[in-house]
């Protein structure tokens, strides 16, 4: 069973920036589109952005302009730079394949706030 481990969430001011990371326990996850999702509190998950196999990327409307999503194969992880932060981007952040195939992991803590 494939592990998805997210880590660098935190506080930021608004405008500020994060960069989150998700390692995957098995080379397989690079066979899929890889996703990053968001749950805020009494939201349903959502997906903010995807990429490829070859690197072709999607943003939902609300991030796009303003998060970068990025993969390295090689190391099974993706990545998911955040700029100009907004406390509507707070949220616990997932990252899975897209569409969903594995276990959630347990997800990172971001929290934009003054």
């Amino acid at each position: 069973q494939v592990q998805l481990v997210e880590s660098g969430g935190g506080l930021v001011q608004p405008g500020g920036s994060l960069r989150l990371s998700c390692a995957a326990t098995s080379s397989t996850s690079g066979f899929y589109t890889m996703g990053w999702y968001r749950q805020a509190p009494g939201k349903q998950r959502e997906l903010v952005a995807r990429v490829t196999t070859v690197g072709n990327t999607m943003y939902a409307d609300s991030v796009k302009g303003r998060f970068t999503i990025s993969r390295d194969t090689a190391k099974n992880t993706v990545y998911l730079q955040m700029n100009s932060l907004k406390p509507e981007d707070t949220a616990v952040y997932y990252c899975n394949t897209a569409p969903v195939r594995y276990t959630w992991g347990q997800g990172t803590q971001v929290t934009v706030s003054s």
